[in-house]
């Protein structure tokens, strides 16, 4: 191996500082978690055994 390959094995090992993540993809998470909280709770509320019936079954015709 000559000096030029252990320079690119050298280049290809060294740790690049990572980016940092963006504000606006935190204020994203957080209202997908606060929006998937307040769909489990609905869920808790309502309960399993509550169905709701299909509109043509409630209106009659005139």
């Amino acid at each position: 191996m000559t000096t030029i390959d252990f320079d690119k094995v050298r280049l290809l090992l060294t740790v690049k500082p990572a980016p940092a993540g963006s504000a606006y993809a935190a204020l994203a998470a957080a209202a997908l978690a606060a929006l998937s909280a307040v769909a489990m709770a609905g869920v808790m509320v309502l309960g399993a055994g509550v169905s709701f019936p299909d509109p043509g079954e409630l209106s009659q015709p005139r």
